[in-house]
């Protein structure tokens, strides 16, 4: 993990602690939020783990790397109290156990628009994977034009007490989808959020352009790879 997230995750100021602790030792409310970070830490590494063994297998078997780069993070404390409080739920540590599934997150980014569907179907087509929840923004835009496939799992964290099924939400998405992502996010930030009409739209111009772009590249790559195996 960057340093830079780190040090984000490690934020943990005195009031998200009163509020985790509800009613118990603050000390203790942040113990369990500290061992419960390192299990969703676990979640995150079991994934990655998987992933990267699938795209070594398909540079071994097929000389080709479906997945560019894999990217993960575990949310700050504090945007963890924001969600809870959002949702109206306690703040507690066992009320984000139990209501929020993106604590853990992974991006995949993908090469072609072929290989987001084709990872996320071996990913979960694994028996110790558990698919709870599949959206897809490919198919169906944001109204902003956000377009990214994302997935909910439960994979089994195995502790000295026996195994927890843990939660970890999974982006996926082309280079070029990220790169729109991005970019369209540091505008949101600096503008925190109030991005003028005509603005967004030029925003979803561009998003339109780089799907159609994404598809002329998956094309090409089709075509290469079809004429090459018809040469051997």
């Amino acid at each position: 993990m960057p340093a830079a997230a780190e040090a984000k995750e490690r934020k943990f100021n005195l009031e998200d602690a009163v509020e985790l602790a509800a009613g118990q030792n603050i000390e203790q409310a942040m113990r369990e939020f500290a061992e419960r970070m390192q299990i969703y830490r676990a979640g995150i590494k079991e994934i990655r783990t998987k992933l990267e063994i699938l795209d070594e297998e398909f540079k071994t078997k097929f000389s080709y790397n479906p997945i560019h780069h894999i990217e993960s993070r575990l949310k700050s404390p504090p945007s963890i109290v924001k969600k809870v409080k959002a949702k109206g739920l306690p703040v507690t540590v066992a009320s984000m156990s139990a209501n929020i599934t993106d604590v853990a997150g992974i991006r995949v980014i993908c090469n072609y628009i072929d290989d987001i569907y084709r990872v996320a179907d071996l990913l979960t087509g694994q028996d110790d994977i558990t698919l709870v929840r599949v959206r897809d923004y490919i198919k169906n835009p944001k109204p902003s034009g956000y377009k990214s496939l994302h997935l909910i799992v439960e994979v089994p964290i195995f502790l000295s007490t026996g195994a927890i099924p843990i939660p970890v939400e999974i982006q996926i998405r082309t280079i070029a989808m990220d790169f729109w992502a991005s970019l369209e996010h540091k505008l949101k930030y600096k503008t925190d959020n109030d991005v003028a009409p005509a603005l967004r739209e030029r925003l979803r111009v561009c998003a339109d352009r780089i799907y159609a772009l994404d598809k002329e590249m998956q094309d090409i790559h089709t075509t290469i790879r079809s004429n090459s195996d018809e040469e051997q």
